[in-house]
């Protein structure tokens, strides 16, 4: 629905790769169209852990030395990114720690 062909007879990548996705992994039942569950199932996967993926994003976007770790002086460099993480409750676990 957000592609317009617009007179250019080429698909753009973005729109084959997106209808591929769409008939293989989307519409499980195979009737065309996503219903609840399918939606369900894309917005909100089952088998994705959202705190684990937050923790890995906050690692890696803050781990300057990439020794796996991260420091005080790290954390507070990307003070940014983790007052506005769910990982921290929007910043609320660092303020009840006197490490942070």
């Amino acid at each position: 629905d957000m592609y317009s062909r617009d007179g250019d007879a080429d698909e753009p990548e973005w729109v084959k790769t997106e209808r591929e996705q769409f008939v293989e992994f989307r519409d499980k039942n195979r009737d065309g169209k996503m219903d609840k569950e399918e939606t369900k199932d894309w917005i909100l996967p089952s088998d994705y852990d959202h705190a684990e993926a937050e923790a890995r994003h906050l690692v890696y976007e803050s781990d300057q030395n990439k020794d796996g770790k991260l420091s005080k002086e790290e954390i507070v460099e990307k003070y940014d990114l983790f007052v506005g993480s769910q990982a921290t409750d929007f910043g609320e676990a660092l303020v009840r720690h006197d490490e942070f």
